[in-house]
């Protein structure tokens, strides 16, 4: 099931062809994105996304449409979306710098999809992970900005490369670290740990992406009175931690149970406790 929608609200058929093949999305990757997760026909985190989506764009110097023409798509996705047979929905905001010499607006559109299998078991039973080096230094974001490092741009291959690494380790997942083994982030989520009564995640300014769900967690989290902390910390402290997760918005909160082939402490009601927290925001 895929519902496309266009920025100005009208839906098309997502198995008709809508891009150039000179389009810079295609030729080079030059554009940015973000997913959604909608539940019964709501958007988790939208405003976040738009913003998330408006900063990558503003680091790229790419003109992006308006919110209204977003928000346009968006109903228009979920409107169209049959929700009494599927209660879920991966939304994905695209936009690229367009025809390579042409002046027009960019492209921009919306697309909804199921959620797979995959990401469901994900959820449900944990992950395992290996640790990869990212390659650069936790300072770099500021001192080389047009390397882009917390912009979310559709210029993934290296990502997914890291997962296929994984994949033939045996692991389902990443966790990427800095030159000096500070935890930087997975190829598509924020890595959390708790510490006690305190959950920790990596700052933007060592150039990860800035995280709508790891946002959600801690916000909740802190109502409840546990402490959040936003800092660097290096990958042994994962070994040691109470529990590690990775958040992201479609696999939620998800336990990682295996590090690098050693077993981490994953406590189910720990875990049942960190996801709760995260659910009560919606």
């Amino acid at each position: 099931m895929r519902v496309l929608a266009l920025l100005d609200g009208t839906l098309a058929d997502p198995d008709t062809p809508l891009l150039h093949a000179d389009d810079l999305g295609v030729q080079r990757g030059d554009g940015v994105f973000e997913t959604v997760l909608v539940v019964d026909g709501h958007a988790r985190e939208l405003v976040p996304h738009l913003d998330r989506l408006e900063r990558s764009a503003h680091l790229m110097d790419l003109s992006l449409p308006g919110r209204a023409s977003w928000q346009r798509a968006v109903d228009a996705v979920i409107g169209a979306w049959p929700w009494g047979t599927d209660p879920e929905m991966v939304l994905k905001l695209v936009c690229t710098r367009g025809v390579e010499g042409r002046d027009d607006a960019p492209t921009g559109f919306a697309m909804g999809r199921q959620m797979s299998s995959e990401i469901l078991r994900k959820r449900a039973n944990g992950v395992s992970a290996i640790t990869l080096e990212r390659g650069h230094a936790p300072d770099l974001k500021d001192r080389a900005p047009w390397l882009l490092l917390s912009a979310k741009t559709l210029s993934y291959a290296v990502n997914m490369a890291a997962l296929r690494e994984a994949e033939r380790r045996g692991a389902d997942e990443v966790v990427f670290t800095a030159t000096d083994g500070s935890v930087l982030e997975g190829p598509t989520s924020n890595v959390v740990l708790a510490r006690g009564n305190t959950l920790l995640t990596t700052p933007p300014a060592s150039g990860v992406l800035p995280g709508t769900t790891q946002g959600a967690l801690f916000r909740a989290a802190e109502r409840a009175g546990w402490r959040t902390r936003v800092e660097p910390f290096p990958a042994t402290e994962l070994f040691h931690a109470d529990g590690v997760w990775l958040a992201s918005s479609i696999r939620l909160v998800t336990q990682v149970h295996t590090l690098d082939g050693a077993q981490l402490k994953a406590d189910a009601d720990l875990h049942a406790e960190i996801t709760g927290l995260y659910e009560s925001q919606y």
